[in-house]
């Protein structure tokens, strides 16, 4: 029964990795890691600011639509009253337009990650 030990990854096994068949070689694992610890470098992990600045910004594109509408409304009520009112509808209105910006704009956000991790992988 012989348990040898892979000097290049310190598990059992004679194969890379200590995977059989893995079709990497160790010079392979090797560069791959690099380019990863590389790509780490040029794009920093993304702090608890970040996070915090992206939903500001989420919020905000939801905001500023909803009280535009409700604004425009009160202005449409008070200068141009009729039968029905404004105020309800156009903030309803702003609300929608807001959520559909912000699911843009989100959607385009997880696009362009899912883009650049797969041409990281390549």
């Amino acid at each position: 029964m012989d348990e040898s030990i892979d000097k290049a990854d310190g598990k059992k096994g004679g194969t890379a990795g200590g995977k059989a068949g893995s079709g990497l070689g160790f010079a392979a694992q090797v560069g791959a890691q690099a380019a990863r610890k590389l790509k780490a470098q040029r794009h920093p992990a993304q702090g608890v600011w970040f996070g915090l600045g992206m939903m500001g910004l989420i919020g905000w594109s939801v905001a500023v639509p909803t009280v535009t509408g409700a604004l425009l409304g009160l202005w449409l009520d008070g200068h141009h009253a009729g039968k029905h009112a404004w105020t309800l509808p156009l903030l309803a209105a702003g609300l929608v337009l807001g959520c559909a910006n912000a699911w843009r704009w989100v959607a385009k956000e997880d696009e362009a990650m899912r883009a650049e991790e797969e041409s990281g992988d390549a």
